[in-house]
């Protein structure tokens, strides 16, 4: 008598298989939204990339904004799970420095969804919300820029920031992200042009955290 599969392992199986499915979708939908753009790009031609019928697609995903949304969620929620690392770091501009050498590394090792979160134009309510940037005592695993507000505020409460930045507080956290985006975004986009001279963007951003902290710190 042939024994037969118990039925839990049989339905771990599909939802294994369902969940590599929404996987390659995913990638899919995510480079081609940094290549072409979110307007540009159609269910059906994501369908095409990975070699499925557009209902495949429509059995996972009711329609692009419920891909958008679910991709918006997870590239954020990871990028905010890696900038969390820096969380047991008691001080703060020590902790602000790692929070933007952890942005750069993130960045350098997943252009793709670099390009789509930060380089491609989409709407951000779709995953972000007044709960979701809101700025406690607890830090939230899932916002990289609530992160950098509430380390920002603890070096202001410490005293470590330039008292006249103190008045504004968001943009001093603004100034820190655009430096260690100029650092990614141009090493994604220019990095191979013959006429500039890019050195190691690791090392580079080293060097413009370091400056940064330096433009907003009580000496």
């Amino acid at each position: 008598m042939v024994k037969q599969k118990a039925p839990t392992a049989s339905k771990e199986r599909r939802e294994q298989e369902r969940a590599v499915t929404r996987s390659k979708i995913l990638d899919a939908a995510r480079e081609m939204f940094a290549e072409k753009g979110v307007e540009s790009t159609t269910m059906r031609a994501i369908a095409d990339r990975i070699g499925y019928t557009a209902t495949a697609i429509y059995y996972h995903f009711a329609d692009k904004d419920a891909l958008l949304r679910e991709l918006c969620y997870c590239d954020f929620s990871e990028l905010g799970q890696v900038i969390a690392q820096a969380r047991f770091i008691e001080d703060p501009i020590a902790r602000i420095r790692q929070t933007g050498l952890a942005y750069v590394d993130f960045g350098l090792r997943n252009p793709s969804q670099y390009k789509f979160m930060f380089m491609t134009q989409h709407d951000h309510e779709h995953v972000i919300t007044p709960d979701t940037v809101s700025v406690g005592a607890s830090y939230s695993k899932k916002n990289a820029y609530a992160f950098l507000q509430q380390s920002v505020a603890d070096a202001i409460k410490a005293g470590r920031i330039r008292p006249e930045l103190c008045e504004v507080p968001h943009q001093v956290s603004n100034l820190l992200w655009a430096a260690v985006h100029g650092v990614v975004s141009l090493h994604l986009t220019k990095s191979t042009d013959p006429w500039i001279e890019w050195d190691d963007p690791r090392a580079l951003a080293e060097m413009m955290v370091d400056a940064a902290i330096r433009g907003i710190t009580v000496s």
